[in-house]
């Protein structure tokens, strides 16, 4: 039991010396936290930010990288497109030089065939002349009989078959004298027709294909 007022003033001063001490002890406490803390905090900083970098440093490196394999495959690409323009004219002048070699052989063949049946028409026609004359001699009274009648069908049958393969008689009588389908042999007086128009026809000619074979031999008005 504290007896006096000495004895209660070292008790005060006891106590606050206790608390002046444990006041100094959790403040050094506390600055050497806040320091640890600080540090630590500084120094994961540091490591994030060089992390970021050498990321950052990575990436460009992988994109320079990758812009060199685009340059060079494109280069390899553009020299194949090349390539493929290229052939591909040389393809269509081949295309080209065929389809006009096609159609110079077409028409050569076209040609060839034509002056072959040309050649056939005009040996046939002699044919066709004597068949007209010896139809022409044959008396009225015996042009019933069956061997007359025989012949006009054969007569008929072959110029059928003229026609069908582009033969045709030139027509003369009554028409005017045109030099590219007539030849002129000799000339006449006609009461019926005019000057320079055809009076008779002394052989028939004919064309194939618009292309004259032979030409009709005619007597002109004079």
């Amino acid at each position: 039991m504290i007896e006096n007022n000495e004895d209660i003033l070292e008790v005060e001063e006891t106590v606050e010396e206790a608390a002046g001490k444990e006041a100094e002890e959790v403040t050094e406490t506390t600055e050497e936290t806040g320091e640890g803390i600080s540090q630590d905090e500084t120094e994961s900083d540091e490591t994030d930010a060089e992390e970021v970098t050498a990321a950052e440093e990575e990436q460009d490196g992988d994109g320079a990288a990758g812009s060199a394999k685009k340059s060079f495959f494109k280069k390899k690409k553009d020299k194949r497109d090349e390539q493929i323009e290229e052939l591909n004219d040389r393809l269509k002048r081949q295309m080209a030089e065929f389809d006009n070699f096609r159609k110079r052989t077409d028409k050569e063949k076209s040609q060839m065939y034509d002056m072959g049946a040309k050649t056939i028409i005009e040996k046939m026609l002699p044919v066709v002349d004597n068949f007209e004359r010896g139809l022409a001699a044959v008396p009225e009274e015996q042009k019933e009989d069956a061997f007359v009648m025989g012949m006009d069908k054969i007569y008929k049958q072959l110029m059928t078959e003229f026609e069908a393969i582009g033969v045709k008689p030139i027509e003369a009588v009554g028409k005017e004298f045109d030099p590219e389908y007539h030849n002129a042999v000799m000339q006449v007086e006609s009461e019926e027709y005019e000057s320079g128009v055809i009076a008779q026809e002394l052989q028939k000619g004919y064309t194939y294909k618009e292309t004259v074979v032979r030409h009709s031999m005619v007597a002109v008005v004079s």
